[in-house]
């Protein structure tokens, strides 16, 4: 009898818990969340659901089951593995008072990857805007709204997929040192690289893991770290600013995107 705990895939670490594990462990393929079980799907395409493209910690079951329990909620969410041309993974420009540097989607046309998109009802939906900030005014995150064909998402059966949210960083993401977003490194990669820098090593420590435990629920740290990112010429835009205010074409039956 197969065994689809969390905790016997491998997937029941959560990133808020240990920031250095973020974004968490992904699953091989498409399943559905359902406590701490990941489950078969029978079905890859929800339309009474909205498509969320997963590109860090939203892919991972033990920090999304976590997010829910959070707010008391229980219901199953589909995760479905999905090849994506047109976005990669940057590097948010902002610290997370979680306590580590999150994944932010950027643009980038000739980029292919597989990535999750996760299928959320209205009342999932409202608990994941509030985890990335999307209700405050000063929140880190947009839900945008990504359309095909600027972003084309492929269900293991071959349907393309009209769109897909997505969550784009408010504050714009890190560049590779010629303007260009740069891909996310991995946490204790990133860290490192960060803590190469005095200024960095006088707020945060000498090591990624000094870095996780002053920043963890310190939101003034955080907001200074975010500054030092500005102010070293660190960010660059993401290149997906401008779907933050696009909706679902006409008839659709998806959720509409907050600004």
């Amino acid at each position: 009898m197969v065994d689809f705990t969390l905790a016997a895939l491998g997937l029941a670490e959560v990133p808020r818990e240990n920031p250095l594990l973020y974004p968490g462990v992904w699953p091989r393929d498409s399943g559905l969340l359902d406590g701490d079980r990941l489950l078969p799907l029978d079905r890859l395409v929800y339309d009474d659901r909205a498509p969320v493209l997963a590109v860090g910690s939203n892919a991972c079951p033990g920090q999304l089951r976590h997010k829910m329990d959070e707010f008391g909620i229980s219901s199953p969410v589909p995760m479905v593995r999905t090849r994506v041309t047109g976005v990669d993974i940057g590097v948010s420009a902002h610290v997370s008072r979680l306590g580590y540097v999150s994944a932010s989607p950027v643009r980038s046309p000739s980029c292919v990857r597989d990535l999750f998109v996760v299928w959320f009802d209205a009342e999932q939906l409202t608990v994941i805007d509030a985890s990335e900030g999307v209700p405050l005014p000063d929140g880190n995150f947009r839900r945008a709204w990504l359309p095909a064909p600027d972003v084309r998402v492929e269900v293991a059966d071959g349907r393309i997929l009209p769109g897909v949210y997505s969550y784009v960083n408010r504050r714009g993401v890190l560049h590779n040192g010629d303007r260009a977003p740069r891909r996310h490194p991995g946490q204790r990669a990133l860290l490192t690289e960060l803590l190469a820098s005095e200024r960095w090593r006088e707020l945060f420590g000498v090591t990624p893991e000094e870095f996780c435990a002053r920043a963890r629920a310190d939101v003034g740290l955080c907001a200074r770290g975010t500054r030092l990112l500005a102010e070293a010429r660190l960010v660059t835009a993401s290149g997906l600013e401008r779907y933050a205010n696009k909706r679902p074409g006409t008839g659709s039956s998806l959720f509409p995107p907050l600004g």
